[in-house]
């Protein structure tokens, strides 16, 4: 058994960044290095402001960066020190070939682990830390043994990660589980035991679960669709709540008492966003189809279908309340990351909306406290479309607060849950003085109380509430 004293982590992203942060914070007597090729993200990571935004991340970097926690683009240098290596890179959903709109590209996989084979010296421990496809580790298994001669043994570990954005660095300093996955022979159980100790030195024995290289795998992409379905489920008995005058929020107060469902992620909305959900899904989906399992297929492919639905079927209520069209009209979205506490915006609910008012000749004021102008600029082109930036910034106005967006607007449309949208955070009154007549509201996060909101002169739509009900 390896005692791990050097961990290098290929990727300085949303996952890796944190979880190393973490390891370096809570094991001070390892070394903990952070590599990426991408310099401009480097140099954030060693500034005074980080390149993603995370509760309580800024302490744990500023608190061990330069003692045992560094940043760097010499990922040949990390390599060659560490006793393990994560691997953390990106694994977008492929846009061409086989699997397109499905599968994973595993492009940034093979480029790390082959830079791994082409580079080391020793015997190392190759951890997969990004989200990828059951048995990706087997490719990787075999780049490595293709590389190793007699004195340079490689082990493979699956070791995904189960961080909600917005709570990572709580989820990492007090993990549900830890999930570790190796194949089953005297050298790879020797390489997990190695990676539980390194956890070990905070998460509890019981929470660090060890299991076969496969079921790690597909455990991760498990966990993302079942905690999905659960949103696109309760999604769709919101719009059923609508047509009815039953309350979505009564609704799932009911089930979530039941301790064989719970009251997590049974939480109404304008639709699930984030890197995760929609992309570990079409993987499972594209799996079951591989494995010609066509009905699973559909099954899991049903949850994505409703998540759009549930956007499009919003936007429709945003347009027909408008009188039929928003040609013209100024509307306010308020919020643009996929949810709160968080800068990601990464299939955000936020991008189909405002893309759907533009396509309807609507002007778009958008607000967000930690989305960065340039971001919302990229997130809105359309690749190859002619002057696209230009016709972009014609459609839209990015604004420094709440009250700049919703000026003169005619409808104000809540899209993520940030708390200084709630009614004791912002000046609901000011927004309306400032309004054209009548003012529209829509709630797509179940942030407000409607009746209070009414009672200033809104014209509210709350999703999965019905508004007669509301006012009877």
């Amino acid at each position: 058994m390896v005692d791990v004293k050097s961990i290098c982590c290929i990727g300085a992203g949303y996952v890796g960044g944190p979880t190393c942060a973490v390891i370096a914070y809570k094991c001070h007597d390892i070394k903990v290095t952070i590599v990426d090729l991408n310099q401009a993200r480097i140099d954030a990571w060693n500034s005074d402001k980080l390149p993603i935004y995370e509760p309580g991340l800024e302490e744990v970097v500023f608190d061990r960066r330069g003692k045992n926690l560094f940043f760097t683009t010499d990922v040949d240098a990390a390599i060659l020190e560490a006793d393990l290596i994560f691997v953390s890179v990106n694994t977008p959903t492929k846009k061409t070939g086989m699997g397109a709109g499905m599968a994973a590209d595993l492009a940034y996989i093979e480029g790390a682990t082959r830079r791994i084979a082409e580079i080391a010296t020793s015997s190392k421990i190759v951890v997969e830390k990004s989200t990828v496809p059951c048995r990706t580790a087997e490719s990787m298994r075999t780049i490595l043994e293709a590389n190793s001669t007699g004195s340079i043994h490689f082990d493979i570990l699956s070791n995904p990660e189960f961080l909600a954005e917005g709570t990572a660095i709580k989820d990492l300093l007090n993990p549900d589980r830890v999930l570790i996955g190796a194949l089953q022979t005297p050298t790879g159980l020797s390489a997990q035991q190695s990676l539980a100790n390194v956890y070990k030195h905070w998460v509890p024995e019981d929470r660090v679960i060890t299991t076969n290289l496969w079921s790690s795998e597909l455990s991760k992409l498990a966990a993302n669709a079942l905690l999905a379905q659960r949103i696109s489920s309760i999604n769709a008995l919101s719009a059923i709540c609508e047509a009815t005058g039953a309350d979505v929020d009564e609704v799932a107060y009911a089930c979530g008492r039941d301790s064989r469902l719970g009251s997590k992620f049974l939480k109404a909305s304008v639709g699930f966003g984030g890197s995760c959900f929609q992309k570990d899904i079409l993987n499972l989906v594209y799996l079951s189809t591989q494995l010609n399992l066509p009905e699973v297929a559909d099954y899991w492919h049903q949850v994505v279908l409703m998540n759009e639905y549930q956007k499009k079927r919003f936007v429709r209520k945003i347009i027909s309340t408008l009188f039929n069209t928003i040609t013209n009209k100024r509307i306010a979205v308020l919020g643009f990351a996929f949810k709160k506490d968080t800068g990601d915006t990464r299939e955000s609910a936020a991008i189909t909306l405002i893309k759907d008012f533009i396509q309807e000749n609507a002007h778009v004021a958008i607000y967000d406290p930690k989305v960065e102008p340039e971001q919302i600029y990229m997130d809105l082109m359309e690749p190859g479309v002619v002057d696209t930036r230009k016709q972009v910034e014609k459609s839209i106005s990015i604004c420094g607060d709440a009250y700049e967006a919703c000026k003169g607007a005619d409808a104000v449309v809540i899209v993520t849950e940030w708390d200084e949208f709630k009614s004791d955070q912002l000046d609901y009154q000011r927004i309306y003085d400032n309004m054209h007549k009548p003012a529209f509201l829509f709630d797509g996060r179940l942030l407000l109380d409607a009746a209070q909101i009414r009672e200033i002169g809104f014209k509210v739509h709350i999703i999965g509430k019905n508004e007669l009900a509301g006012t009877a």
